[in-house]
């Protein structure tokens, strides 16, 4: 056998890898990127765009028609709609990403430990999820929030308890799955610890899944804070948030409807998206799952 006659075999690159992955996600998927994106940046550039200071009231622009100086119009107090929205979606991406980022790691920490070590351990962990789980998340965030107070940090933790659960299933589903695995008993017989056992090896395994649930409850994560700035235990005036100008905007209603619906359209929208993205991220990891829907 000639050296001419031997292929080397060639490792997939990571770039290789993730066009591969990127190929099997679908339109809708990067039409949510592209929404999450653009709102993204119309947060970090706020100061750029926004045409008027979104806390300065004038009694003068009391409730703006849309038009050239106000291009979505002004609300009771003379504010600008534009600015105030985006400036709202910085504290609605703030929010939400902290929150599922806390989530995720707490939760997914709790379901590996749970799934790995098995037995009591798994049974009181689990159990604790199933109690916070079987509140409803709005009401669970309600609770909190009121008895913490409304603060950044406090609707951030507030919201993070509230996903954690979730996060906490899905992970120790996933680690019951691999712990049996040929590679899992193979590390364990050479005497590899259970730390590195988890982290180095089964973790990798189940993070697209958890990958896609951090997506979908981004959006219940910017829903519960909207929801929460609606009925009053959201950031405190004039802090621009969608769901309070949702309620400020309640009070003209019938005569100028259009401060209600331009933040409920943001919020729906950014809800869309992060679902778009969860659905599409789901569908490329496991095919299997867009059959059956």
């Amino acid at each position: 056998m000639t050296d001419a006659s031997i292929t080397p075999s060639r490792p997939i690159s990571r770039r290789s890898a993730f066009r591969d992955f990127a190929a099997q996600l679908n339109a809708s998927t990067w039409i949510g990127m592209l929404i999450v994106l653009a709102l993204v940046l119309a947060a970090i550039f706020a100061p750029q765009l926004a045409t008027h200071d979104p806390a300065s009231q004038n009694i003068m622009d009391q409730l703006a028609e849309p038009g050239a100086n106000f291009w979505l119009g002004a609300d009771q107090f003379g504010r600008d709609i534009w600015s105030r929205i985006l400036y709202g979606a910085r504290y609605s991406l703030t929010i939400g990403f902290f929150a599922i980022l806390t989530a995720l790691i707490v939760g997914t920490l709790i379901g590996m430990i749970a799934g790995y070590v098995g037995g009591r351990t798994d049974i009181v962990f689990m159990q604790i999820m199933d109690v916070v789980l079987a509140f409803p998340s709005l009401i669970l965030g309600l609770a909190l929030v009121a008895l913490m107070g409304a603060t950044l940090t406090n609707i951030i933790i507030a919201i993070a308890f509230t996903a954690t659960p979730a996060f906490a299933r899905i992970a120790r589903a996933g680690v019951i799955t691999q712990r049996d695995r040929e590679y899992v008993q193979a590390c364990q017989a050479m005497g590899f610890s259970g730390p590195r056992i988890l982290f180095r090896h089964i973790m990798p395994a189940i993070l697209p899944e958890v990958m896609v649930m951090a997506s979908l409850w981004m959006a219940t994560a910017v829903r519960t804070e909207a929801s929460l700035a609606f009925i009053g235990l959201g950031l405190a005036p004039p802090t621009p948030t969608w769901g309070g100008m949702v309620r400020d905007g309640f009070d003209n209603i019938l005569s100028s409807f259009h401060l209600a619906l331009v933040p409920s359209l943001a919020i729906l929208l950014l809800v869309l998206a992060f679902n778009l993205i969860g659905d599409g991220l789901r569908d490329a990891i496991d095919p299997r799952l867009k059959d059956a829907s």
